[in-house]
């Protein structure tokens, strides 16, 4: 299905095409990528191309077509995928979201995506090193890009190796607008917020004052469903903002932490550390292991340190909650740093900038008003604040 999403430049010819997995893949934890996506069709206008389904049949084939002669040309040949959808406008980049990178034979579906669109991105928002165990990865498309855009950064450098393509870290982020509490800022009636993957110990200790005590509001997950699937993922993440931005803590770790067999014991930043502090939580836990979060992270008490193995989280609770005006300057830095480097608009420059294509002026507007918003949420002098 290609759907044209543009709402501020309908009058302008797109110049970006975004192809996406929402149309087959309903995991709460792709809601973010759907996130990103819908900001690239509101801001620049991008039409947008959905399949429902993953057409495993020619898949197969296409795989099973690709090993034997190593041809991706000899491969698409004699995959049957539909090719109904046919391109009528000429894009200055393709560009892929995809959540793993077993995803990306969709463009398949596509009869002329490769005389349409100048340049091809692919953005796989979660790799593991010990995927590439697998030999057949290597043999998945990559080859029909220009340049890939990974979600994990200890991924990158394998990928160009893997593929001899041109590889970029790209963060998680967040619509910080959507997520910024100011300026009326909702009480915070939450007292701690964990959603997601979970310390069991920690999760007790919670648990058991939540019980005990009345005015103790503990938010947790009770689906054990991994693969939780949602109706509408603009309606989640829109309850995901209100919660986080009615609750004081939020508890944060490393992506799948508990699943040391699936990452390698590679440590990778979750999209919760941007969500908790866009919303303007102050952030609990144990930041990733490496360099990648200090870059990110960069400004005081981004994240409160707290050994969940070792130390009481009760405690470390009620020793900042005897420090209001700290946890005041805690919520509004979190929120001004989230304003300024974590809204979905800086990783889209990024992508551009890979191609050199110049940023529309919606994107300079959007910029010029996260900024301005900043300001409004922390007048104190900037270069402080960060």
């Amino acid at each position: 299905m290609l759907i044209n999403s543009s709402v501020k430049q309908r009058e302008k010819q797109p110049r970006i095409l975004v192809a996406s997995v929402r149309g087959f893949r309903f995991q709460v934890a792709n809601c973010v990528l759907y996130e990103f996506e819908d900001f690239i069709c509101d801001l620049e206008g991008a039409e947008l191309y959905a399949p429902t389904q993953e057409f495993d049949l020619a898949r197969k084939i296409y795989r099973f077509s690709k090993y034997a002669t190593h041809s991706d040309k000899i491969a698409s040949a004699l995959a049957p995928f539909p090719t109904k959808v046919l391109l009528e406008n000429e894009y200055d980049l393709l560009f892929v979201v995809c959540d793993n990178p077993w995803q990306l034979h969709l463009l398949e579906t596509i009869k002329n995506w490769r005389d349409k669109c100048r340049h091809k991105a692919c953005y796989i928002m979660e790799t593991w090193k010990p995927n590439f165990d697998d030999w057949r990865l290597a043999q998945e498309p990559f080859k029909n890009f220009d340049h890939i855009f990974a979600g994990t950064a200890h991924c990158v450098e394998i990928y160009s190796n893997v593929t001899g393509l041109p590889s970029n870290y790209l963060a998680p982020a967040i619509d910080a607008l959507k997520f910024c509490p100011y300026p009326n800022p909702p009480q915070r009636m939450i007292d701690v917020c964990c959603v997601g993957r979970r310390h069991p110990e920690t999760h007790q200790s919670l648990f058991q004052r939540s019980q005990q005590d009345d005015n103790f509001f503990y938010y947790y997950d009770t689906v054990n469903n991994r693969d939780l699937e949602v109706g509408n993922p603009q309606e989640h993440r829109a309850k995901l903002v209100n919660l986080l931005q009615r609750s004081q803590y939020n508890i944060a770790v490393n992506a799948r932490f508990d699943a040391l067999e699936e990452t390698g014991g590679y440590q990778e930043m979750g999209s919760r550390y941007f969500e908790a502090v866009a919303a303007g939580t102050v952030l609990l836990g144990i930041p990733p292991k490496g360099d990648v979060f200090p870059r990110y992270f960069d400004w005081e008490d981004a994240i409160v340190h707290v050994d969940l193995y070792e130390q009481d989280i009760l405690a470390v609770m009620e020793t900042l909650n005897a420090q209001p005006d700290r946890l005041e300057r805690i919520r509004r830095r979190n929120v001004v740093n989230a304003l300024l480097k974590h809204d979905w608009v800086y990783r889209w420059r990024e992508v551009l900038a890979a191609f050199d294509l110049q940023p529309s002026q919606a994107v300079i507007e959007r910029e010029k008003q996260l900024q301005q918003l900043a300001y409004r949420v922390d007048s104190i002098d900037m270069s402080i604040a960060c």
